[in-house]
Formats: structure tokens, C-alpha cells, sequence
């Protein structure tokens, strides 16, 4: 039995110690929002926050995290509204086939929490989330777009 604090609510599964932190979200806890991609870290898809740091839950063991705080992309949106990232995502028109970006958003996230306000060195060296649509330049619009609004509000 493994107990991890999910979007601020405590749930207790009854799941195997080295299942993915992914599996965990997806079929146990029915949050889908955090895809499968690659199954070994490098794509970022499966994008969520532990402990206010950011991981890829398709490498990271259950028994790994237990305990811990995990946010994912469905926590984000607050008191029906959207985030500052969700916002700007929207205004900057970044999803073309979508598949990613509930990691690229989570990573955007994670990076804005600790960095509001960050220079191109420092999203080149914290999204390594892989688009294959190559939305990159809409990604960075979108990103400084975020920055603007938190900065604004």
C-alpha cells in the first residue's frame, strides 16, 4: 500500500512497488492527462511534479514517491481558471496534434514557479520536453506570454 498526496487530496493504492508513477496516474487514479510516450524519460509527455520538482512518471517507481506531493496537469487550473500557462498556451495558439503538451505545460509550469521570469539559457536548459509537431517557436512565444501574466498579476 502506498499513500501519495495527488492534485492536494491523499489517496492511499494498493499497486506492485515498481509501477511507473504513469500507471499509477493513468489507471489507478484516472488521470489521463499525463501521456505515454517514449517509456524511457527522454520525451517528457508524462511531465508531472513531485514535490515541486519536475519528473518524468514514466521512469520514476510508485514506491519511489510515496509519500510524496504530485501535481499534474489537471491541478493546475484553479477556481475554474485557467493558469498563466494554460492562458498564454491558448493566446499563443501552441498545440498543433496536442499529444505533448500536457508535459511541455507542466515543465513551463515547474520552470515559472522557480524562475518567473526566465532568460533563453534558462528555458533551453530546463523544457527538454520533444514536440514532434516542432511547435518550439509557439512554445517559447507562449512561455514568455506566461511570464508576462504572472509578472501582471
Amino acid at each position: 500500500m502506498y499513500t501519495l498526496k495527488i492534485n492536494g487530496i491523499e489517496r492511499t493504492f494498493d499497486v506492485e512497488a515498481d509501477m511507473p508513477l504513469l500507471w499509477l496516474l493513468r489507471d489507478e487514479a484516472d488521470l489521463t492527462g499525463s501521456k505515454f510516450g517514449c517509456g524511457i524519460g527522454l520525451c517528457g509527455a508524462c511531465s508531472v511534479i513531485v514535490d515541486g520538482a519536475l519528473v518524468r512518471s514514466c521512469i520514476i517507481s510508485v514506491s519511489s514517491v510515496a509519500g510524496s506531493d504530485v501535481r499534474t496537469v489537471e491541478d493546475i487550473a484553479r477556481d475554474g481558471r485557467l493558469s498563466a500557462v494554460q492562458q498564454a498556451w491558448l493566446e499563443m495558439d501552441v498545440p498543433q496534434c496536442g499529444y505533448c503538451q500536457s508535459g511541455v505545460i507542466m515543465a513551463v509550469t515547474a520552470l515559472l514557479e522557480t524562475t518567473p521570469r526566465p532568460t533563453a539559457s534558462d528555458v533551453e536548459e530546463a523544457i527538454s520536453n520533444i514536440c514532434r509537431c516542432g511547435t518550439y517557436d509557439r512554445i517559447r512565444a507562449a512561455i514568455d506570454r506566461a511570464a508576462q501574466i504572472l509578472a501582471a498579476s
